[in-house]
């Protein structure tokens, strides 16, 4: 994985999300000295003398409502992180071909110059996502960015499904500030797809080093100060490098099995774990006293002590599914097979 150039992208990447959502407030009237008041006329809402469809008033006064409670810049950063994670959660999903609809959402497979589902949006079948309105948008012609906002906001909804934290249905502030030039190269999704190598998101670690070097700068800005609680994430989180997960996971969870165990054929595939030293044979009496003579892997649970990524939930779950395949369970098959 190509470190160096993750940690040139994303302290930038931040700033253009930033940028991205600021630009877009504004667009709505919102600006950090200023609130446009907005007047509903029939069917449009206006603000500045601009007309906008009615639905969004809604939304900017959910908008509004959230920068009363966390301040403008706040609000900024929030909303800029969220659509920063869920890029980034697409992007690893296309490339290892996990989206259920078949098609690339931020990019095309052969490398042409827009997302592949912008061929396919009439025919895809993601929720609230219409092929009637996708059709007559394509006939009425330069009408691409319309489609492709719809497509990526039906994307977003049917991922709630699975990942309600992540993706929660899109229907508040968080998709009003939705940038919509995201099919220029130059866009915060045209870079998130250029500047980083394709090879680079086949590897999970992506997402943690993603993050450290996202917060980066904040970190610096926050680090030996008193911290805000908004800033507590920044100064104090940090991305655990594989190797080390990987020898904390099987120097817990590994142990505990090979010490019932011994002979079990998982430690073959824990290159980072520590065979217990000799003991005297008091304490080893003690420590057999201790040991329980067959475990259950379904009883097992397993303790995150750092909830971030995911990282270590990830190996814990590798070694887990070994150990459950060492008591003869098959992968896909509810029990033994």
């Amino acid at each position: 994985m190509n470190r160096n150039s993750l940690k040139t992208y994303a302290p930038q990447a931040r700033r253009d999300f930033i940028n991205a959502m600021k630009t877009r407030a504004a667009f709505y009237g919102i600006t950090e000295s200023r609130i446009t008041p907005m007047q509903v006329k029939g069917d449009v809402v206006v603000i500045g003398g601009q007309e906008h469809p009615k639905k969004i008033a809604e939304t900017r006064r959910k908008l509004e409502a959230r920068i009363a409670r966390h301040g403008f810049e706040q609000t900024m950063e929030a909303l800029a992180y969220t659509w920063f994670n869920r890029f980034a959660a697409i992007r690893f999903m296309e490339v290892n071909e996990y989206l259920e609809n078949g098609y690339r959402v931020l990019s095309h497979p052969d490398g042409k110059g827009f997302p592949e589902i912008l061929d396919h949006a009439d025919d895809v079948d993601l929720p609230g996502l219409s092929p009637d309105n996708i059709r007559k948008l394509k006939i009425e012609g330069n009408r691409e960015r319309d489609v492709y906002r719809m497509a990526l906001v039906a994307q977003c909804n049917a991922l709630s499904e699975a990942m309600p934290f992540l993706f929660e249905k899109i229907n508040d502030e968080t998709e009003l500030l939705l940038p919509d030039n995201l099919l220029n190269s130059d866009s915060i999704i045209g870079k998130l797809v250029s500047e980083i190598e394709e090879k680079d998101w086949r590897q999970i670690e992506i997402i943690g080093w993603l993050y450290q070097f996202y917060i980066s700068e904040k970190k610096d800005q926050v680090i030996g100060k008193v911290v805000k609680s908004e800033d507590i994430p920044a100064a104090t989180q940090l991305f655990t490098p594989n190797w080390i997960v990987k020898y904390m996971v099987q120097n817990s969870l590994g142990a505990m099995w090979l010490a019932t165990y011994p002979g079990s054929e998982i430690k073959a595939g824990m290159k980072y774990f520590v065979p217990p030293a000799d003991q005297t044979p008091e304490v080893a009496a003690q420590i057999a006293a201790t040991t329980p003579e067959e475990l259950d892997p379904e009883k097992i649970t397993f303790l995150d002590p750092a909830v971030g990524s995911g990282h270590i939930v990830v190996e814990a779950y590798d070694l887990l599914m070994a150990i459950y395949m060492d008591r003869g369970f098959t992968r896909g098959c509810p029990g033994h097979c």
